[in-house]
Formats: C-alpha cells, structure tokens, sequence
C-alpha cells in the first residue's frame, strides 16, 4: 500500500485540530494589555498544546521519510494516534478554562499519555513490515526518548493530584525533550 494518503490525512487532520484550538481563543473586550491577564491560562495551555501537536506532526513527517510501505495494521494504528490528539482540543479548552486545577491537568496528561502509547503502538506497526536492518529500525532504535516520555506523562498525572503546577511543569519539560531536534531519521536518510 502507499504511505501518500496516510499522510495527507494525518496532515490535514493534524491541521484541523490546530485550527480548532485556535478559534476557541477570543480575544477581551477590554483593549488593554491588562485584559490579556484572565487568559493566561488558556494562552499557556493553546501554546503547549500548538507545541505538542507540532512535535507530534514534525515527528510524523520525519518517521515516514524512511517507510517504504504500510498495510491495514498501520492504517489503523495512524487512526488511533489521529483519535487521541484529536482530543487535545477539549483538553486545551477545559485546563486553560480552569486556570491550571488538578483534573483538567491530569486529564490533559492521560489524553497525552495515551497519543505517546499510539505513536509507539504505530512505530511498531510500521517495524513490523520493515526488515531489523532497514533504515526505519536503524533510524528508530531503543526510542528511549518516546519511553521516558510516557513515563514523564504518567509522573505528571500522579503529581497532577497534589500539584497542578508541577505536572505543568513536567508536561513542559517532555515538550523540550522532543524540542532538541531528533536527528536519528536524518542520520539514516543522509
């Protein structure tokens, strides 16, 4: 099967959830910089949450330079990664509508707990149909950074019970995790 609609889907869809976030941002009434005050709860969470959907599109990208081909089971795994960031949107909208308080948070975590589970549950679909020596298996390796980002995640969530803050805190560090730039694909393709 062709790997082309796969992605133009996953594209699009990725498009529209960022789309979606930012039409649930309205600006204030009020035309002073103090106005801006209430919403930086729901300016935080929409820049994290723009941020993690980029990583997760760059990612994409970068991880079907190197796959030759996919089938069912990778179409479907796709859609399950599809499904789970396409909720970021509500969580964006409910954490930055609450300033920061547990439940939104440790939802907002589950929800990126369970897109991390996707996207890995994918790459082993796509390995499967590639030989242990192709430049997908070179390229992605042990993923140590895609494990400890779901180790990371479910951290938050637990802390998220005690501290909103500091599961914030630990979400925004798998984000500069995934910011230093992932050269393993690159390495394989060059």
């Amino acid at each position: 099967m062709s790997k082309g609609r796969l992605e133009a889907f996953s594209d699009g869809v990725i498009a529209i959830l960022i789309t979606i976030m930012v039409l649930e941002l309205r600006g204030p009434e009020e035309p002073s910089l103090a106005a801006l005050r209430p919403l930086v709860p729901k300016l935080l969470t929409y820049f994290l949450s723009f941020l993690f959907l980029a990583i997760y599109w760059n990612n994409h990208h970068h991880l079907f330079q190197v796959v030759r081909r996919v089938d069912g089971r990778v179409l479907w795994a796709n859609v399950h990664l599809l499904f789970w960031l396409s909720l970021v949107p509500f969580v964006t909208a409910w954490t930055g509508e609450n300033g920061f308080v547990s439940t939104p948070v440790a939802l907002y975590g589950v929800v990126l707990i369970c897109a991390a589970i996707a996207y890995y549950l994918l790459v082993r679909s796509l390995l499967r149909l590639h030989p242990a020596d192709s430049p997908l298996a070179l390229a992605v390796g042990r993923d140590f950074k895609g494990k400890l980002s779901i180790v990371i995640y479910a951290l938050a969530v637990l802390f998220s019970l005690a501290s909103a803050v500091a599961a914030w805190a630990l979400y925004v560090l798998v984000a500069m995790i995934w910011l230093v730039p992932d050269r393993r694909i690159e390495k394989v393709v060059d």
